[in-house]
């Protein structure tokens, strides 16, 4: 009985930071039923569907830096992963196959045209898989800092204090792993103002929910893992890359190499780590915007 009261606590605690943050962006949440559990995803904008896909533990208002400037000229579809956010979790069984079979369902309900998938971290990987069974649906991808173009190697500082954090998710600890995500802390404080620190909040209340941190380790283990060559060598859809100069996980010599490899676009955004729609919201924008300008508009039904 005290599990489950500190649970609804939890959740409603999440729900007022999440409230918070959305508050005064240019997108409505909404929430559809997909397979045996529901969606939450935020949506704004007409045109050409962007469907963001977030990183682990995360929730789709980790875009919230980069919404504004995109939905200008794009309907931005931003969903909240199974496990993640306000949506549902497939239960104890994660597997890449239910995640894939998920998107499909969530492309076939949000988007009229085929949409661009911009992916971050297992968001990434997890777009790259889709478009490789799906290609004639995906219009684009934009892989972030993406997980699947090499054996996740983070650096031995980075994975100390990820492993700290989620073995014990004080705010201390959330602090130390900040540290090593972002690249300048004390300028988000500065730039977002109040909303950082409620970010900050809703974060580590996630951090603290048993389900959203299972959530977090288990699509990790499914999604981080390197994809096959051949497989990658399959997209037939026009792939860019976008970097963070400094990220600490996933080093951008993975980028550089992928990008010679198969010659894929490569933005790298100065001055941020894994996190550069985060971090470098305006570089981030005008880097999306320069690859979509490559493909010709195609306004929705």
């Amino acid at each position: 009985m005290e599990t489950a009261i500190k649970d609804t606590r939890t959740q409603k605690t999440t729900q007022v930071y999440r409230s918070k943050l959305i508050a005064g962006l240019p997108v409505k949440e909404h929430q559809i039923r997909t397979g045996k559990f529901t969606t939450t995803y935020l949506e704004g904008g007409e045109g050409t569907p962007l469907v963001l896909l977030h990183g682990p533990g995360e929730p789709s208002v980790w875009w919230m830096r980069v919404i504004p400037g995109l939905v200008k000229d794009f309907k931005v579809i931003v969903p909240d992963l199974p496990g993640h956010g306000r949506s549902g979790s497939p239960g104890k069984k994660f597997t890449r196959e239910i995640f894939i079979a998920w998107l499909h369902d969530f492309i076939q309900y949000t988007c009229n045209t085929p949409p661009v998938l911009i992916g971050h971290v297992v968001g990434g990987s997890l777009a790259a898989h889709y478009a490789i069974q799906h290609g004639n649906i995906v219009r684009q991808l934009i892989l972030v800092d993406s997980l699947g173009l090499a054996p996740f190697r983070p650096a031995p500082r980075f994975a100390f204090e990820f492993l700290r954090f989620m073995v014990r998710s004080s705010k201390k600890n959330q602090l130390r792993l900040m540290d090593q995500c972002m690249y300048d802390v004390d300028k988000l404080d500065t730039v977002m103002g109040e909303k950082w620190q409620d970010f900050l909040d809703y974060n580590l209340a996630s951090a603290n929910d048993p389900e959203k941190k299972s959530a977090a380790k288990k699509i990790m283990g499914i999604l981080s893992g390197k994809i096959p060559e051949y497989q990658l060598k399959q997209l037939a859809v026009p792939v860019s890359l976008i970097w963070g100069r400094h990220d600490k996980a996933n080093s951008v010599k993975i980028a550089k190499k992928a990008s010679e490899k198969y010659g894929w676009p490569l933005h790298i955004i100065e001055d941020s780590r894994d996190d550069p729609k985060l971090e470098q919201p305006e570089a981030f924008v005008e880097a999306v915007q320069a690859e979509l300008r490559k493909i010709p508009t195609q306004e929705a039904n």
